[in-house]
């Protein structure tokens, strides 16, 4: 009795491991497929300690409860943590491809160790199998292209083009000869999925802002609910605002900071505001709403641009 219920604990062991390294996994993997984008230098550091730090806790937890191999596994990965994780140093896709051949060690040395399958949205393909790449030197050749191609004012006023350069002239300071089209790929679509989710925001958001500033020109501040209504239109321009700084809207950033502030100071002071004023200001929230369907429209097609040079 005594074998079975240890043997019944120790099962217990492995499942709750087996959640934890799951989520550890998961992180890596993130991390690993940010960092493959060269971002700035203190972020692509953070991102490597994030890598380092979830291989250390999952090999460090499964010693615990005396899964050797997995242990070893975890281990053997940080010397190829270590090899790309200063980004000044000179690193190749290779080395990322190296790691991620590690992680895959791993992962199958944890299915076989728990009778678990380990899967992230990276193993949608082989880790074996080699990355569709793109010379460093012929993307930035190709941007400045689309750039020189498209020189009407206005026509990338969204800068796209502009990041995308800086990052591959990033990626050929480092040394990195080439770039995964997925990586590119991925970074475009969240780019997309931003945008969208943003204007779904301010689609949502304006209308209801709309109705408390009508409120207000009707019924001005001493309204008995006028308090709690200025609070949460103080609360809903603070979420836009800083939605818009995540996406890096900065007309939109501007907007409603200003409306922030002219909520804010309604609020505090109780000042009593003219109709002109409040209609200026329902003014501003319709055209922020048809300027930013544009800046969401300029954005798609300096993607499908950037998406034209890249090999199929």
């Amino acid at each position: 009795m005594a074998v079975e219920t240890e043997d019944a604990f120790q099962k217990e062991l492995i499942e709750l491991f087996a959640q934890e390294a799951q989520e550890w996994l998961q992180q890596i993997h993130v991390a690993l497929d940010e960092l493959q984008q060269a971002p700035p230098a203190e972020r692509y550091r953070s991102l490597a300690h994030t890598i380092k730090i979830g291989i250390t806790n999952l090999g460090g937890s499964a010693a615990t409860i005396n899964l050797s191999d997995v242990e070893r596994a975890s281990f053997s990965a940080l010397p190829f943590v270590e090899a790309v994780q200063e980004p000044s140093a000179r690193i190749s896709a290779d080395d990322f491809l190296a790691l991620c051949k590690q992680l895959g060690h791993i992962h199958g040395t944890l299915t076989r160790a728990t009778g678990i399958t380990f899967e992230t949205e990276s193993d949608q393909a082989p880790v074996d199998s080699a990355p569709t790449v793109i010379g460093t030197k012929e993307l930035l050749v190709s941007l400045r292209g689309l750039q020189e191609q498209n020189q009407t004012p206005g026509t990338f006023s969204r800068n796209l083009v502009q990041t995308m350069m800086a990052q591959t002239e990033g990626l050929m300071n480092r040394w990195m000869e080439q770039c995964n089209l997925a990586s590119i790929q991925e970074f475009l679509d969240r780019l997309a999925e931003g945008d969208q989710s943003f204007l779904d925001l301010v689609r949502q958001d304006i209308p209801q802002l709309s109705t408390l500033l009508q409120r207000l020109q009707n019924s001005g501040t001493s309204d008995t609910t006028a308090s709690s209504h200025l609070q949460t239109g103080v609360e809903r321009a603070a979420q836009l605002w800083s939605a818009a700084q995540q996406v890096n809207a900065s007309h939109a950033m501007t907007f409603f900071i200003g409306l922030h502030s002219f909520l804010t100071i309604v609020t505090e002071q109780r000042v009593n505001v003219g109709a002109t004023r409040y209609e200026a200001v329902h003014s501003r929230l319709d055209q922020n709403v048809s300027s930013l369907e544009e800046w969401v429209r300029v954005g798609q097609a300096e993607r499908a641009a950037i998406r034209s040079i890249l090999p199929i």
